[in-house]
């Protein structure tokens, strides 16, 4: 299979919160490919358990490193940074996948809500701001991945913090894309990933048994890594319940909330409940 040429053997790739989820499951696609891998999370035991994992993965145990690293602190992702040049000398791929839940809605306490957008949103931009410029000297092909969420594009009700940092890394993607595409001569690609309903550390809470709707991590990175080679900036992943064509309806719904001045959020009013059904249903 054809791949991004940032993703090749020898070439390196740093992926943040991979001590579990997708992250883990990026790292050890990476590692299997032949890749150098850095990985960082906060959890430094769940992050030497995956390394351990991945490195068994690679055809040199040494091909994959690890650094414990809190996204949200601009100095964390500048150690990341300057150690993963130290050890390898380059960086090809940045998935900036870092992320956390519970942030609740908009009277929930201050600093649950300055967490979820300090992790999920500031730990996104620490990683663009303290890479990029050492990527772009390189001048190699190379691809920058950031993992947003649906809930940042139609935005459910029930936890609005998460729904703004999502939103967030989605509208700074989508700036940093345009960026590179002005950039005389920049080999680089910015790529918003947008997983499904995925069974990770987030959306399993206390464990349990993958509920038959979602995707494994797994999953979203075999559909990431062919969506990369072909160009694709919104990566849209379906799951086990949800197909494209419904999460293309579900975006539409949204924006056409604009559009045609309905109340906010109007899928999950009681006034459009019909509307939004037959909407769906029609082709």
């Amino acid at each position: 299979m054809p791949q991004h040429p940032a993703i090749a053997q020898g070439r390196v790739a740093v992926v943040t919160g991979a001590a579990s989820g997708i992250g883990l499951a990026a790292a050890r696609k990476f590692a299997s490919l032949g890749m150098r891998v850095m990985m960082a999370d906060a959890n430094a035991e769940a992050l030497r358990a995956g390394a351990s994992g991945a490195a068994a993965l690679a055809e040199r145990p040494e091909d994959v490193d690890s650094r414990v690293a809190d996204v949200s602190k601009l100095a964390d992702v500048e150690a990341l940074r300057a150690a993963a040049y130290a050890r390898f000398g380059e960086v090809a791929l940045l998935m900036n996948n870092a992320g956390i839940g519970g942030g609740g809605g908009a009277l929930a306490e201050t600093e649950a809500w300055r967490k979820v957008i300090e992790v999920n949103l500031w730990g996104v931009i620490n990683g663009i701001q303290a890479f990029l410029p050492g990527m772009l000297a390189q001048a190699t092909p190379c691809a920058i991945v950031n993992t947003g969420s649906k809930q940042g594009i139609t935005c459910p009700p029930g936890d609005t913090a998460y729904n703004v940092s999502k939103a967030g890394i989605k509208v700074a993607t989508e700036g940093l894309a345009h960026e590179l595409r002005n950039l005389a001569g920049c080999q680089i690609t910015a790529h918003l990933l947008i997983p499904g309903f995925t069974f990770t550390g987030i959306s399993s809470g206390a464990g349990g048994a993958k509920p038959p709707g979602a995707w494994s991590a797994e999953q979203v990175v075999d559909f990431l890594l062919p969506a990369m080679a072909a160009g694709d900036f919104y990566i849209l992943c379906p799951d086990n319940e949800t197909t494209r064509a419904m999460d293309e309806k579900r975006v539409t719904w949204a924006m056409q909330d604009i559009v045609d001045n309905r109340p906010a959020l109007s899928r999950w009013h009681p006034q459009y409940r019909d509307a939004f059904a037959q909407f769906m249903k029609a082709r």
